[in-house]
């Protein structure tokens, strides 16, 4: 951020607002800069209040999302606000499943952020629609319902508290592609001297060579953490589908004819 940047915070309650405001003399007093400002809105309805678009470098949300009734529209807004290559880094609640009308309709559920979870596969596809091609989840854990009353309710659903990285990225694929790439962490971001946490599936240790995918190249090299890492390869070849990433190449590599089935 730093002296020329500006934090913006947002919520719908005078409550929250006035709580922040007290907060904001010490932090500018701790930070050194005078440069967060807070707006009272909807996060359904970003693009109502006067806030530029295409001009945050970073968006961040701590369990908001389940509470809303249009997450699409968040997402869609978030993505509107977000300069390219800009990021929404965020945590929420989660479900296995989908919820039941019991449960997203209680209010009491409601307020312990249950009843509001999105099946993960859902927040997927709102996620793609809303233009994130390529979430990327850092890291989840399980959710217990230790009030017994509440556990009935909710009967089988497991839920999982997660965060998650999106970016705003031009030409990410729906698949991790392999081109032979790969990076050098250099150490040098802050409180991350000896490895970068990128998401769940990427801890990139300093100083040593790591294959990535393109997606995963386009997301350290077109981004804020470029400048702390070495880029090895480009995209002039391809080589199909990088390891390891959780997709398969859908066909049969047998070449028994003989036993093959017939097809249209």
């Amino acid at each position: 951020m730093g002296p020329e940047g500006e934090v913006v915070g947002i919520d719908m309650t005078d409550e929250q607002l006035i709580v922040a405001e007290k907060h904001k003399a010490w932090h500018a007093t701790a930070f050194g800069y005078k440069n967060v400002r807070f707006i009272q809105g909807y996060i359904e309805k970003l693009d109502e209040l006067e806030l530029e678009a295409g001009s945050f470098d970073v968006i961040v949300s701590n369990c908001v999302i389940n509470l809303s009734p249009d997450k699409a529209a968040v997402l869609e807004g978030i993505f509107r606000l977000l300069k390219p290559s800009g990021e929404f880094y965020f945590s929420d609640v989660y479900s296995d499943r989908r919820v039941p009308d019991a449960v997203r309709n209680d209010s009491v559920l409601y307020g312990e952020c249950l009843g509001g979870a999105l099946y993960w596969n859902d927040f997927l596809r709102l996620a793609h629609s809303a233009g994130f091609t390529d979430p990327r989840l850092v890291e989840d854990r399980p959710l217990e319902v230790t009030d017994l009353k509440l556990k009935a309710q909710t009967g089988n659903v497991q839920f999982f508290s997660a965060t998650y990285r999106l970016f705003k990225l031009d030409n990410l694929e729906t698949a991790c592609e392999d081109y032979g790439q790969a990076v050098i962490y250099k150490g040098t971001i802050a409180h991350s001297p000896h490895s970068f946490l990128l998401d769940k599936h990427h801890l990139i240790e300093a100083n040593k060579v790591f294959p990535v995918c393109g997606n995963t190249w386009r997301m350290l090299h077109n981004t804020r953490f470029s400048d702390h890492f070495v880029f090895i390869g480009d995209f002039k070849e391809h080589f199909g589908l990088f390891e390891g990433c959780g997709s398969a190449i859908p066909f049969d590599g047998s070449t028994d004819l003989a036993n093959s089935q017939a097809c249209c």
